[in-house]
């Protein structure tokens, strides 16, 4: 059998749910159950009657279908899967954070630790989060972190000030304007596509800015025939596959590195998915407290997602 086969023979032995965000190689996208961004791998796990589920994407992803599922049973194929975003916000100090605004509204990211959920109001992607801005009372200060860009990008467009935590994603960040600017000189007909963890100035030459999942829909649904693609590569997989037609040019980084890969989603490999199921480990292990602490910042995230009210905490204690 090829691993390929060996991997779904596993996954009907176990009853396990394959989850892969669209920043996974191609051969791990293609052999799972749902492909997705952040909030449809959450919903898709919280949805499923599977025993098992296993999570090809970073740890941050796993923790959070642990806490909206925590009786099942999560893998995350390499432990070593971390986020810059998690790394630049320590829990002990985006609480001290959080506790110099102790009547703002923590609206955090969803790249970010179990710890840090469970001291936040509420979690978004970088699909629902203007609705979720929305959503917070005007005269609430917002708290917006890890991602200083993504909250740079909500306040300017939506004309609501944020107190901003100071991290970024190294691959987002290392577009370059410059080169975009080239680039799309040299292709005038192009269409800018661009993920809001990119940097203002790049941000500026996008004709469309959104999530992944928004991104994608843009390539299937916009007639152009040749797209720049300023986002991690591995979302062109399933461009291609939407859009064998069109060109799809990823937009340049500084320097002459391949900087625009997530290191960290590159370490799953099918060799990695097949010992997970085989051995149903690394598993995400969480302390029941901390999931109920953090379960509350997610469901509110899913609650406005589906167009459900929320009552916001006075204050923030701990």
């Amino acid at each position: 059998m090829s691993i390929q086969e060996e991997i779904l023979k596993l996954k009907k032995e176990k009853n396990a749910l394959i989850l892969a965000h669209y920043y996974e190689e191609g051969e791990i996208q293609d052999i799972a159950d749902a492909t997705g961004d952040s909030l449809f791998l959450a919903q898709q796990g919280q949805k499923s009657d599977a025993d098992v589920i296993l999570l090809a994407g970073v740890v941050f992803m796993a923790e959070s279908v642990k806490i909206l599922s925590p009786d099942k049973i999560v893998l995350a194929p390499d432990l070593n899967a971390g986020c810059s975003l998690v790394d630049h916000s320590p829990y002990d100090d985006y609480l001290k954070w959080r506790q110099a605004h102790p009547d703002g509204i923590a609206m955090t990211y969803i790249n970010c630790s179990a710890e840090v959920k469970s001291i936040s109001d509420v979690i978004c992607t970088s699909s629902n989060s203007e609705k979720i801005v929305e959503q917070i009372p005007k005269d609430r200060p917002i708290l917006f972190g890890p991602d200083r860009n993504l909250g740079r990008y909500l306040s300017k467009k939506l004309n609501r000030d944020m107190i901003l935590w100071p991290g970024m994603c190294e691959v987002h960040v290392l577009f370059s304007a410059r080169k975009l600017f080239e680039l799309k000189e040299e292709h005038p007909d192009a269409v800018v596509i661009a993920h809001p963890e990119c940097i203002e100035e790049v941000l500026e030459y996008a004709d469309v800015i959104g999530s992944t999942s928004k991104l994608l829909n843009e390539v299937k649904t916009n007639p152009a025939k040749k797209f720049i693609v300023a986002t991690e590569d591995g979302i062109l997989h399933q461009m291609k596959k939407a859009r064998p037609d069109a060109e799809l040019i990823q937009a340049p980084a500084e320097g002459t590195c391949a900087c625009n890969q997530c290191p960290y989603m590159k370490l799953n490999t099918l060799e990695k998915i097949k010992n997970a199921l085989e051995t149903l480990e690394p598993q995400i292990h969480l302390k029941p407290e901390l999931i109920e602490k953090a379960k509350t910042p997610l469901h509110r995230m899913m609650d406005i997602t589906e167009g459900r009210g929320v009552d916001w905490p006075e204050r923030f204690t701990i």
